[in-house]
């Protein structure tokens, strides 16, 4: 596969000063390199904007370095060091299904040196001492199988089976029996689950393994497909204990446990699911499985080139460290933090890190010959996952076998997260998402004279409310979509307790995501019942492994972006966008200041963001989803696109959910409301806002002046 000639990651994506980042870098050719820090102020590459633009900080912090090439290594599996010591007649079974049958078969149980166990379109194959076994009789895909695999050294026997699980299941148990010549073996080697090759792992399995063991003597006939005959236990590995973390437990006598690699799916329905339970937790037996993927990418695991400690005195905000080798350069971004218990300024910006993730790597099929012609015009991030799928890809695209991705990691090179990357090559503005999109926030803080301090969704996650506490002012991305229980539960508390919350963006607060200390850096999603979804999990595997809680959407959880923000996902449509208009509830007296020195009706007809404020995925407010009763509607949307259509979740037939037709539900609402607590919330309920507070050559125009007026009086 091919690589971008320079590249990393760090091990965070935030730090505070006196803090150190480790700096994992590859160089395609190899060679050296050099290293340096810039603050990013405008990533947007756009001619027509403000273009992307750095403060050059090497005299903070840069450095040559010798570089070298580090591996990927896509496709997960489970790995056990050392496995059990066992002489004379051996059986390798475990229980299989298949998602996606491949030539060559593919590896579900190996045992370094000694057997293979390959499943395929053609059957159970193995390898023992050299020696080729097949059963040539057709398996299919998504059916379980018992597979086995029975030699004995002294006599030459070997026994390969496979029978299926279901006894109403097309296929028949299919004995194959031979004798060949082959050395017994003491065992204690690597064993692996859905590979084969500790030293290179290779021969990836796409599908679904359970309950592998090792037994001692020769199994001729199979009983019951779940049952294990009656025979010595060398090692018996348990993939229902465990399931929030990356250990496998052997109940075995010789206990050789071992450990994923490339994070494969847990909390998976197994042979003995019955429906019974859709939550693992309350049925770990029936969630015995793992489902592994060809590729797979947790961590890249490269060695760390160097380590960046933050300088005391580096202001919070966004920065960069700038790769450049003989063949090209790249940035690895980051964010600092204040001070731990510090404010530096009254206003704070949420960087929506947990989205970022969600859509790492997010490989669209969209880049052809005029987005390429586009960024090189205009000097843009020049690489995109299309052409780097050996990165890995997000969670909004699919498995080898066609199953979602449900997790995500930062501990890779997350090329969609560049200053200059571009999404859309769309005529009426800059084609921006995420990253790029919320440095507009950033940009236009600097140029109309408001100091801020950076923030992070992680850090929220970490450390709750009490980061949010110093600030008088809060503000959110373009498109915070990710969240946690514990960031939503710190911004609630936030902004219920008197402080000031301004949503800048649109589809925000929507999905539910795990985070586990036990696997760092990664992020896991499942997209249960209701949404717009990029695809769907398995009935029944709608919770996470990582923190057992129901996935999904957070209106599916009891907590509709409305109560927060009082707007929530209302409609979406292509990259396209209108402008906003005054709404009635703009003269009510408690927020006429919004529009003082604004005195157009029509806001945003422009744009670096789809040409236009109000576009591409809308908010609207609706007591029925949780808007308090005290939100006042200050502006609506102009009549969007044809392209638009009413989000699905709130569709049951020709009935929606608000009792309003899709066509009413086909609007983005700009909302304030006070809070009881004494705080306040303005909501702009579109994600293509920010880039219209841009105009004419500078950070100015009416949504740049509505936008200070909150902003100011929110902080005074």
């Amino acid at each position: 596969m091919r690589e971008v000639p320079i590249t990393g990651y760090l091990d965070r994506l935030s730090a505070r000063p006196g803090e150190a980042l480790a700096t994992q870098v590859s160089v395609r050719e190899g060679g050296p390199y050099r290293a340096r820090l810039v603050r990013v102020r405008s990533a947007d590459a756009n001619p027509a904007g403000p273009g992307v633009q750095f403060d050059d900080l090497a005299s903070a912090f840069a450095g040559d370095f010798a570089g070298r090439r580090q591996a990927i290594r896509l496709g997960s599996y489970g790995l056990v060091p050392h496995g059990p010591r066992h002489d004379g007649a051996v059986t390798w079974t475990c229980l299989v299904w298949s998602g996606l049958f491949e030539a060559p078969a593919k590896a579900v149980l190996s045992e370094d040196g000694v057997a293979v166990i390959r499943v395929g379109m053609e059957g159970t194959q193995a390898s023992i001492g050299g020696v080729e076994v097949a059963i040539g009789v057709k398996m299919h895909r998504r059916t379980w199988y018992r597979v086995w695999l029975s030699v004995d050294p002294v006599s030459g026997a070997v026994v390969l089976g496979q029978m299926p699980v279901d006894p109403y299941a097309r296929g028949e148990t299919v004995v194959f029996r031979a004798t060949a010549a082959f050395a017994g073996a003491a065992g204690g080697g690597p064993i692996l689950f859905g590979a084969a090759d500790a030293a290179a792992p290779g021969l990836h399995f796409n599908g679904r393994i359970e309950a592998p063991a090792m037994l001692g003597g020769m199994v001729e006939e199979w009983g019951a497909p779940l049952d294990v005959p009656a025979l010595p236990v060398l090692a018996a590995w348990d993939f229902a204990q465990g399931i929030d973390g990356l250990g496998l437990v052997d109940t075995g006598p010789q206990a050789c446990h071992g450990t994923l690699v490339n994070l494969p799916q847990r909390a998976a329905r197994g042979a003995r699911w019955t429906g019974r339970e859709m939550c693992w937790r309350h049925a770990m037996d029936e969630y015995a499985a793992i489902q592994f993927h060809a590729d797979d990418l947790n961590d890249c695991g490269w060695d760390t080139d160097f380590r960046f400690t933050v300088p005391d005195d580096l202001p919070s905000g966004s920065y960069a460290l700038h790769l450049a080798c003989d063949a090209g350069e790249d940035w690895l971004p980051f964010f600092v933090l204040p001070p731990r218990g510090v404010a530096t300024a009254r206003v704070a910006v949420l960087m929506p890190t947990l989205t970022y993730m969600a859509y790492a790597c997010h490989a669209r099929a969209n880049v052809d010959d005029s987005h390429r012609a586009r960024l090189k015009a205009w000097g843009a991030y020049p690489h995109n996952p299309d052409d780097y799928p050996i990165y890995g890809t997000s969670t909004y695209n699919l498995h080898p076998d066609g199953s979602g991705m449900a997790f995500s990691s930062r501990l890779r090179p997350i090329i969609t997260m560049r200053p200059g990357y571009m999404v859309f090559n769309e005529a009426a503005g800059s084609g921006v998402r995420h990253y790029v999109a919320d440095h507009h926030i950033l940009a236009w803080l600097d140029a109309r004279g408001i100091a801020f301090d950076v923030l992070t969704d992680e850090d929220l996650h970490a450390e709750g409310a009490a980061l949010l506490a110093p600030y008088k002012t809060v503000l959110t991305g373009t498109h915070p979509e990710y969240h946690t229980a514990q960031t939503l539960d710190g911004l609630l508390h936030y902004s219920r307790t008197g402080g000031r919350l301004v949503y800048l963006g649109g589809n925000g607060f929507y999905w539910r995501v795990a985070l586990s200390d036990k696997v760092p850096g990664t992020l896991e999603l499942r997209r249960a019942e209701g949404g717009i979804r990029a695809w769907a999990p398995e009935p029944g595997e709608y919770y996470h492994a990582l923190d057992g809680a129901y996935g999904g959407l957070w209106s599916r959880n009891g907590r509709p972006p409305q109560m927060l923000a009082g707007v929530g996902f209302s409609a979406q449509g292509l990259y396209e966008a209108t402008h906003f208009v005054r709404a009635p509830g703009a003269a009510d007296p408690r927020v006429g200041w919004i529009f003082d020195g604004v005195t157009d009706d029509v806001l945003g007809d422009y744009g670096l963001c789809a040409g236009g404020a109000a576009g591409f995925e809308v908010d609207r407010a609706h007591w029925r989803l949780g808007t308090p009763d005290n939100a006042v509607v200050v502006a609506r949307s102009a009549p969007l696109p044809a392209s638009f259509f009413a989000v699905f979740e709130e569709l049951h037939g020709k009935v929606t959910l608000t009792g309003e037709t899709p066509e009413e539900m086909r609007r983005g609402e700009m909302v304030f409301f006070d809070t009881p607590g004494g705080g306040a919330v303005f909501s702009v309920g579109s994600i293509t806002f920010c880039g219209s507070l841009w105009r004419d050559g500078g950070w100015q125009g009416p949504i740049s002046r509505l936008l200070e007026n909150v902003v100011r009086r929110f902080s005074a």
